[in-house]
């Protein structure tokens, strides 16, 4: 049996920087792995099983499922597989939940299956699946562009006192682009020098250059991320933004402990994390 936590993601700046023949929204980000994640199991069985809320949940429109399908159908295993997931990060909250199970599925069953994939191979099966998934799997401290296959590792930063807070409502994230579709122009984003800056412990220089080109249309959608915001800047947060398309928000706390303890009075959804390394951690 192979044990994966599949680590949420937070988006420190988010820049949309145009629109491709695809569709697809261009992005540079930056993006960081937190400690907060689902936990999934995986054993041998005779055929591809998920389980979630101890129930039986196979849907072919579930991301895991997904993931396992992909695998399955491209490499034909020996064996089948038995995912069981214990979900912690919240939907619709922009931390990557979805995309973070699926990277952790296509980690595990590479492993489980003996397929011998690389990471680079794992990203390119991952891009079918979503454009978070490349990040998921490999996570940590990154600079994040086109429509999520660029990624560049950048040097990690002391891990800072980070609370996250989940608003009652949730948000879709095609509503939140169509809403930024038809909004005004964005503030100018330098992620160069907001990585820079996020290095130095420098937060006021964060907050000058880096921007989420979301959230204005999501807190026109969702007045309660502005809510929340309003809340963490009370409680002195250094830095404090949206992740994502939301409606998720994190802020940099001197005394995250006491932040945590004074939000969740009035955000049941509140959880005091560290950054991660990775993605996606696996145990045997």
């Amino acid at each position: 049996m192979l044990t994966a936590r599949a680590n949420a993601k937070i988006n420190w700046s988010l820049s949309i920087t145009g629109l491709g023949s695809n569709g697809y929204h261009d992005l540079d980000m930056l993006m960081q792995s937190v400690s907060l994640c689902d936990v999934l199991t995986f054993q041998p069985a005779r055929r591809l099983e998920f389980i979630a809320g101890g129930k039986s949940a196979w849907d072919e429109k579930n991301l895991v499922c997904r993931a396992a399908t992909l695998l399955w159908d491209a490499y034909h295993p020996d064996s089948g597989v038995s995912i069981a997931l214990f979900k912690r990060i919240p939907a619709m909250a922009g931390l990557g939940g979805g995309s973070a199970d699926a990277a952790a599925t296509l980690v595990a069953l590479n492993r489980l299956w003996n397929l011998g994939l690389t990471t680079q191979a794992l990203c390119r099966w991952g891009l079918f699946l979503g454009a978070d998934l490349p990040f998921c799997l490999t996570g940590g401290f990154q600079r994040v562009r086109g429509i999520g296959e660029q990624l560049e590792p950048l040097p990690a930063p002391l891990s800072p006192g980070l609370v996250l807070v989940m608003p009652e409502a949730g948000l879709s994230t095609g509503a939140v682009f169509s809403q930024y579709d038809r909004s005004p122009a964005p503030l100018p984003t330098d992620n160069a020098a907001a990585a820079r800056a996020l290095l130095e412990g420098d937060f006021a220089g964060l907050d000058t250059a880096a921007h989420n080109d979301l959230m204005p249309p999501a807190q026109a959608l969702c007045p309660q991320v502005s809510e929340v915001l309003s809340d963490m800047t009370a409680l002195g947060a250094r830095f404090a933004r949206m992740s994502g398309s939301g409606s998720c928000c994190f802020g940099v706390f001197d005394d995250p402990a006491a932040a945590e303890t004074a939000l969740k009075a009035r955000h049941p959804q509140t959880w005091r994390v560290e950054t991660r390394p990775c993605g996606v951690e696996i145990q045997e």
